[in-house]
């Protein structure tokens, strides 16, 4: 084999490592940051990993928001009117958040089965909800008080 040849070769070896390694860490990245969503029941049945972020989607329910001490905690229930999973979460919440709305919370679940949200977004009009927590709830039975 000639040299130019040899560095051609060489050339185009170096490129597909460098292409291969390219792709590995974009969907490395990808993957890292894939974010899977849960409804209450689900992580009640255990389905919810334990040492990763997911989403967790219900309603707020009625009267279980409760602000311990002075700071920006607040602790909330989530349903989907199965089962029940409480929430903490420290800053500030939407406007929009009330008690007996749809919400999608960030987070992950601590030792103690509360999850602890990084960020939570409520629906913003009276028709819309999360088509996360829309299926999750059509899969329940829904109290009549709430119809």
């Amino acid at each position: 084999m000639n040299p130019a040849r040899k560095q051609r070769l060489l050339l185009i070896g170096l490129m597909v490592v460098g292409i291969g390694a390219a792709t590995f860490f974009a969907l490395k990245s990808f993957n890292d940051n894939l974010m899977y969503f849960f409804s209450t029941t689900d992580v009640v049945a255990g389905k919810a990993p334990k040492d990763a972020l997911f989403r967790l989607g219900g309603m707020v329910v009625k009267g279980s928001v409760s602000r311990p001490g002075d700071g920006m905690t607040v602790r909330f229930t989530l349903t989907d009117f199965s089962k029940e999973v409480p929430v903490e979460y420290t800053g500030i919440l939407p406007d929009l958040f009330r008690e007996g709305q749809g919400i999608v919370a960030h987070g992950k679940l601590n030792g103690q089965g509360v999850f602890v949200a990084e960020e939570v977004l409520a629906k913003h009009d009276e028709n819309y909800m999360p088509p996360e927590v829309k299926a999750s709830l059509k899969n329940q039975e829904i109290p009549s008080e709430n119809k």
